[in-house]
């Protein structure tokens, strides 16, 4: 009997410990310093968005957020880094595109859901993409198929 009451007082000790400890906890207070995101989006939206604009851009967390003070992790509040700033223009760009030109929806925290552009539609898995204009073809370029340029020159109707 002397065990029993050892085992439930031990028991009893260890939940009163336990829930004093998880009560007295702050509340986590979920993601800082959102500027351009609905305020109320949620870990695991925001986790999700994030994912989304790392492959579009073919990068990791770190090219737009800076590490910890300590070196430990990466500070995902800070404004240190200007790529950070940079995302936020894109993306108010990217939105002003989609509401301008396309039908736009959202869910219910006021994120598009279907869009006619979004981060990868320019960037294609590169964080700078490059900025190249066409190749002039027809007249006064080289021709449609490849190749020599008839003889006679650009445009000059070819020998038959």
């Amino acid at each position: 009997m002397l065990i029993n009451k050892k085992a439930v007082a031990t028991v009893a000790l260890t939940a009163i410990v336990a829930f004093v400890g998880l009560t007295s906890m702050a509340p986590d207070e979920g993601p800082k310093n959102i500027k351009v995101l609905p305020k109320n989006i949620t870990e695991m939206q925001i986790h999700g968005v994030m994912r989304e604009w790392s492959m579009s851009l073919g990068v990791r967390c770190g090219f737009c957020h800076a590490a910890n003070a300590d070196g430990k992790g990466l500070d995902f509040a800070a404004d240190t880094k200007p790529e950070k700033e940079m995302a936020r223009h894109m993306f108010k760009m990217m939105n002003k595109i989609n509401a301008k030109y396309f039908e736009a929806k959202k869910d219910s925290t006021g994120m598009m859901m279907h869009t006619g552009i979004n981060c990868y539609t320019c960037h294609r898995g590169n964080s700078h993409p490059e900025v190249t204009l066409p190749e002039m073809k027809g007249p006064g370029g080289p021709p449609p198929g490849g190749g020599t340029p008839p003889p006679g020159g650009p445009g000059a109707p070819p020998k038959q």
